[in-house]
């Protein structure tokens, strides 16, 4: 859903409170993602228990779900935001911090039925102009992976193809298993 404020900026946004689900300021819209439902939670939740059970032990790299990230005069909330260790943000504690304002490493998506294709899509060729090494836009409706890799090319991956992760990372998923997820 895109709200209509007149001559907003990122500023300004990111003073207003925080909505539910969160809202998002690119290209000086806000638009407010929609309710995650069954097959989009499931995905998220896999995919961050996935990807930190082969990263977290080693100190490679962490996945968090839903984290706003401010970079580039946007901030975008990735369902799931991959960032290298040594680029998390901390606290003079060491302890993880409340606001990221860098691009995430890898940022990916899972299109809902009621969201645009193509603005979801712009999010992630918004992270890969400003430093994301890799963006996945999840397609449940038609079991395919787009990928947006450096430079912003994008490719659409199926069934046995072996999805890239960033490197150091040793992750090896297909799109049918990640879409084998949504069988329980």
């Amino acid at each position: 859903m895109t709200i209509a404020v007149k001559h907003i900026t990122l500023d300004e946004f990111l003073q207003l409170p925080e909505t539910e689900p969160a809202s998002e300021y690119i290209n000086g819209e806000i638009n407010q993602k929609p309710m995650p439902q069954g097959e989009h939670s499931r995905l998220q939740g896999k995919l961050v228990s996935t990807i930190n059970e082969v990263t977290e032990p080693q100190k490679v790299a962490l996945a968090l779900p839903e984290l706003r990230c401010t970079f580039g005069g946007a901030t975008v909330v990735p369902d799931v935001a991959v960032f290298r260790w040594e680029r998390i943000p901390r606290t003079e504690s060491g302890r993880i911090a409340n606001r990221f304002e860098s691009h995430p490493d890898w940022a990916i998506e899972i299109l809902s039925p009621e969201q645009s294709q193509t603005k979801v899509l712009r999010n992630l060729l918004h992270c890969s102009k400003n430093g994301t090494e890799l963006g996945w836009l999840i397609l449940p409706d038609e079991d395919g992976i787009l990928v947006v890799h450096p430079n912003q090319r994008v490719e659409l991956l199926e069934r046995t193809d072996i999805l890239p992760a960033i490197s150091n990372i040793d992750l090896s998923l297909t799109v049918e298993q990640i879409f084998s997820w949504l069988n329980i």
